[in-house]
């Protein structure tokens, strides 16, 4: 395990030292928060594709494989499928708004009336997206360094608060474009083959196994449309994925890099399934599915290439915990303690060169106060399966219909934007408590009741005012200079 070490220990010093370059660059706080808007189609495509394949798709793909199959990469592949619908419908729109933050939009398009509900929902959504990333050092390390589970998530969390405080979004970059390249190298190219010919190939993999195993539709019907409504509605509005949008050099980076990533994703699901379904073979009396990944890496690899796909693992998990976490800040700063403080406009008499080391300096600070926080909860919280449900239920219950009615329907006002939170948001909650936080009904019948409310209160209020309309139009053909959205007052 020497040299397994060695790989791990220099991969995780890689990251330390990009943070500490993406330092030197993040001057302002469009460098430190969506890495100056300028990041060309590789690095867009290959950090997009790295934030959205954390370490639930990865283990998780792989113990869904492991359970059910190659049915076992729907979850993976409507991730996929989300990705590629933001960037082919919406990505091009998103990137022209030049704005930080989810609500931020929702601010432009509804007159500055979305209020700190929106950015409360989505930065609970960030932060259990955060808690959940942070969970999954456990595993990995516990494998790696055999650890106690607390001392696992404080080592594992503290690296990716470290370079993610450093550097910002350029650090968040440059690790997820080595993170990615680890990923494609370790999952792909190296223990998908080998778990293959491990398991004797193909033929012998299904003489071993049920026929349900290689039923593309095995999972369930029921289950692949609860996973379309989290999980590929999830990923055309969260704060994370939309701050990469952010990062784009233009709408054309937006639409096509995306794609690419989109794209990557649907592969990168079908490999997990295989792995997982040439692990049901090797192993077929495993404690839990979660399990397969270690296990097969463990026993099936040979030394500095266990070493390898264990970093892959670590930097799946890594990738969607730094985005995660600096989304959170970002809508904790910006959407919420921002307008509670009542602070509109920058204080006058200061110099560009001070406003934006103030708002660097203001935005790492609440990098490192989340970051925290995500340590401390995950720590605290044991089912990573409902923490994460939770999380996706609020979002998609509380601001699907919101955001995409704000893009997609004109007649769309403040008032049925707001009603759609609160109605969803509580409609999801409560039913959770009814139903059981793993239920599929919560999330049906909120956005259901979420779409409703919005739907008729809309009408039945004021249309929203034509000349805010008509800066919401300029904004989205990218003709508006980059300035920030005034935020409502907080009682709003």
């Amino acid at each position: 395990m020497a040299v397994d070490y060695i790989v791990i220990v220099v991969y995780l010093a890689g990251m330390l030292a990009m943070g500490w370059w993406g330092m030197r660059r993040a001057k302002s706080k469009s460098e430190f928060l969506v890495a100056g808007r300028r990041l060309g189609p590789a690095m867009y495509s290959g950090t997009m594709a790295a934030i959205v394949l954390g370490g639930a798709s990865t283990i998780g793909g792989v113990g869904l494989g492991y359970q059910y199959g190659l049915s076992g990469a729907w979850m993976v592949i409507t991730i996929g499928l989300g990705l590629l619908a933001l960037s082919v419908f919406f990505s091009a729109r998103i990137a022209r708004l030049k704005v930080y933050t989810v609500s931020e939009m929702l601010d432009l398009r509804y007159g500055g009336k979305a209020g700190v509900i929106s950015g409360v929902v989505m930065w609970a959504y960030t932060l259990m997206l955060a808690v959940t990333s942070t969970i999954a050092y456990a595993t990995i390390f516990d494998v790696l360094f055999d650890v106690n589970r607390s001392l696992a998530i404080v080592l594992g969390g503290s690296i990716v608060v470290a370079y993610s405080t450093l550097g910002g979004m350029w650090s968040i970059t440059l690790t997820d474009m080595v993170q990615f390249v680890v990923k494609t190298i370790g999952v792909l190219l190296l223990l998908l083959p080998i778990a293959v010919v491990k398991a004797g190939g193909f033929s012998e993999m299904k003489a071993e196994l049920p026929t349900s195993y290689f039923d593309p539709l095995g999972v369930g019907g029921e289950t692949i449309f609860t996973y379309v409504l989290i999980y590929t509605f999830g990923m055309l509005i969260g704060q994370d994925i939309w701050q990469r949008v952010f990062t784009a050099r233009n709408d054309r980076t937006a639409k096509w890099g995306g794609t690419v990533a989109g794209t990557y994703c649907l592969a990168y699901a079908v490999a997990g399934a295989i792995i997982g379904t040439a692990a049901k073979v090797l192993y077929p009396e495993l404690g839990s599915p979660d399990d397969a990944f270690a296990t097969i890496v463990k026993d099936e690899l040979p030394v500095g290439v266990r070493g390898l796909v264990l970093a892959a693992a670590l930097a799946a998990v890594m990738s969607t915990s730094s985005g995660a976490l600096i989304a959170c800040a970002t809508v904790a700063n910006n959407d919420i303690w921002s307008r509670l403080r009542g602070v509109v406009k920058r204080s006058e008499g200061l110099s560009a060169e001070g406003e934006a080391h103030d708002e660097v300096k203001g935005n790492r600070a609440f990098i490192l106060l989340m970051g925290v926080a995500v340590i401390c909860a995950a720590i605290a919280v044991n089912d990573v399966v409902e923490a994460l449900t939770v999380a996706y239920n609020l979002l998609v219950g509380g601001l699907l219909v919101p955001i995409l009615g704000g893009l997609l329907w004109k007649r769309g006002t403040a008032q049925g934007a707001l009603a759609a939170v609160a109605v969803g948001g509580l409609a999801v909650i409560g039913l959770m408590a009814g139903y059981g936080v793993l239920a599929n009904e919560p999330v049906y019948y909120g956005l259901l009741a979420s779409l409703a409310a919005y739907v008729a209160v809309s009408l039945a209020t004021k249309p929203t005012d034509e000349a805010v309309l008509a800066a919401w139009r300029e904004r989205l053909a990218g003709r508006a200079p980059e300035t920030a959205p005034q935020p409502a007052p907080a009682h709003q």
